[in-house]
């Protein structure tokens, strides 16, 4: 492993380890014997410089030299050159130190610096070493708002391509619609170290397009059009890697609006308008009803922790339900109440004052159906007793 410059009489040594420190001379005939300590340093990073969210590696320096090795000061910086504290896990004088760091999160990928320092030798030196954090740029839980029909994107900003991971991982997306159900898995791809994509889908009503993952940013992202309420709950993207997991959940939530009855609205009649979320509500979020260009007596709002709101609509007009969360409106849906035409209100009137006509023509029939029947009857007891009479030598004296 070892290599020496005939013309500047320097000798290079490759793949250097701890055992190569010691002393080297180099004896010439016109020159006095010069001679050289190799100090040696040897930094590693378990398990290998790759990592999931909340790891705690552990970092491992140790020296060896000719003479007693020295005692060493040990400084570490992050990716943004700041100075880390780090636990100190076994300390062998003069020989092995282990450190353990701080749990990493995918912020923390980058290039970091131990810092060796020893006043006895005038030890000063710098080794890099590369941090690599598989995750995601989303949080941990994010919220997503839709309305029916509509057309749904979900993505998730995974890392690997940004840090360079060298690895390869497994992943997939599981979805369920409330939070003690049994999840169900939409998708499962892996990604080999040289960062290829395969992918196997399950089959389901939920996607129509195969989930699609940018060349160069790593955002994953999945297709849902015309969204209905059967889609809204919680979608689970998961990364395995060594046996580990990290998740990141995108939560969706459905709003609808439902008028009773359908139509226009004839003049003088009443209209129900109820809007309508898909999941609880957070204990910091309402629904609302508003009037658009309205007083404040058209305005409705929600109780806590209730998914829907109604209001009573006598007139026409544009109404506007929206979500509130922290007082930040997430998703709002229009609902345009329309005036019926003066020819469909009387024949709404028409038709009321008909069927109120005939419903009273039916009662009448069927009060004079009944009295009839009952003449009939009562007439056909008198005969049957006149027969038992005459039955029984009876006479029958009518009267004058």
């Amino acid at each position: 492993r070892s290599e020496m410059d005939r013309n500047t009489k320097s000798l290079m040594v490759s793949d250097l380890r701890l055992s190569d420190a010691g002393s080297y001379s180099c004896e010439s005939e016109s020159r006095p014997v010069v001679t050289i300590s190799l100090h040696v340093f040897e930094l590693t990073i378990f398990p290998n410089g790759h990592f999931l969210p909340n790891d705690s590696p552990q970092l491992t320096i140790m020296q060896n030299s000719y003479n007693p090795p020295p005692d060493l000061r040990i400084s570490l910086f992050n990716n943004h050159n700041n100075t880390e504290t780090s636990e100190v896990l076994e300390r062998v004088p003069h020989h092995k130190y282990i450190l353990k760091l701080k749990q990493l999160q995918p912020k923390d990928s980058g290039t970091w610096r131990c810092r060796i320092h020893s006043d006895s030798l005038f030890i000063d030196q710098n080794i890099d070493f590369d941090v690599k954090v598989l995750g995601f740029q989303n949080p941990a839980l994010e919220r997503k708002y839709a309305v029916l029909e509509s057309t749904v994107i979900l993505s998730w900003h995974l890392n690997f391509k940004e840090i360079k991971w060298k690895e390869g991982f497994t992943g997939q997306l599981n979805w369920k619609q409330k939070e003690n159900t049994t999840p169900f898995m939409l998708f499962n791809f892996t990604v080999t170290a040289q960062g290829k994509l395969n992918m196997a889908i399950n089959r389901s009503q939920f996607m129509s397009e195969e989930p699609k993952m940018g060349d160069t940013s790593g955002i994953l992202e999945v297709k849902l059009n015309k969204v209905r309420f059967g889609h809204s709950g919680q979608y689970q993207m998961q990364l395995e890697y060594n046996r580990r997991y990290v998740q990141s959940k995108i939560e969706l939530l459905m709003m609808k609006v439902l008028a009773n009855p359908v139509g226009p609205l004839a003049r003088g009649a009443k209209m129900t308008l109820t809007c309508q979320v898909s999941s609880p509500l957070l204990p910091n979020a309402h629904l609302c009803w508003e009037r658009v260009n309205g007083t404040q007596m058209d305005f409705v709002k929600s109780k806590q922790h209730e998914a829907q709101v109604e209001v009573n609509v006598s007139t026409a007009g544009l109404w506007k339900c929206y979500l509130v969360e922290d007082n930040i409106r997430k998703i709002s849906l229009n609902y345009s109440v329309e005036e019926a035409p003066v020819w469909i209100t009387h024949v709404v009137i028409g038709a009321s004052i008909g069927a109120s006509v005939l419903v009273l023509g039916i009662a009448c029939l069927c009060i004079i159906t009944g009295m009839n029947w009952h003449r009939r009857r009562q007439r056909a007891k008198r005969m049957a007793l006149a027969r038992q009479h005459l039955l029984e030598n009876k006479t029958c004296q009518c009267k004058q």
